[in-house]
């Protein structure tokens, strides 16, 4: 595999390519039909940006398996975040959730990255906001560990240890143009800009 260059021009190299990622998540479409005894119940709700296009595709391979449409959604957790007062005012992004609702349902959160966990715990805020779920379940295309709280994936299409100073970018097609997660290493900041 070749170095690739992520969007702050790191030099970084991809750990997965599109086939990887339609593999892993073929995979996970079985874990969750598994788990779920059918998936009967199962909706699906992308944390955007990218875990939306996540969710969505996990319903396209959910309906082939099963031959049932699964719900899809999009859950927007900008207001649930704990680093609002840390970081500079961002662009709220569209909550949607399928006409069925969740009440009593099998939730199933979708990111593209787990990390410190607190995205997620953001998610489990919005998703008490919007109704009571029967269960709520976590896939993510790639858990790079460092965990700050106790939360972790159901799902997983791929470990990848990594270390505080290294990158992980997800990179799919809807948004960039390509499907790929490239790992990198982050610059150090110049003295004077700390």
């Amino acid at each position: 595999m070749d170095a690739q260059h992520d969007a702050t021009g790191n030099a970084a190299r991809p750990v997965l390519e599109a086939p990887d990622i339609a593999r892993v998540l073929t995979r996970i479409a079985h874990e969750i039909v598994e788990r779920a005894k059918g998936a009967d119940d199962v909706v699906l709700l992308g944390i955007p940006t990218r875990g939306v296009f996540l969710a969505r595709r996990l319903a396209d391979k959910l309906e082939q398996i099963t031959g049932r449409k699964t719900p899809v959604g999009s859950l927007d957790i900008t207001m649930h975040r704990d680093d609002l007062r840390l970081r500079p005012a961002r662009a709220l992004a569209r909550t949607e959730i399928p006409g069925e609702g969740i009440e009593g349902s099998l939730v199933v959160l979708v990111d593209d990255v787990l990390f410190s966990g607190r995205t997620i715990r953001a998610a489990l805020d919005a998703l008490g906001d919007i109704g009571r779920p029967r269960a709520v379940q976590l896939a993510v295309l790639v858990d790079r560990g460092h965990r700050e709280l106790p939360i972790r994936a159901d799902y997983v299409g791929k470990n990848l240890p990594t270390s505080l100073r290294e990158t992980v970018k997800v990179q799919l097609a809807e948004e960039d143009g390509r499907d790929a997660v490239l790992l990198g290493v982050q610059q150090a900041a110049p003295a004077d800009a700390q």
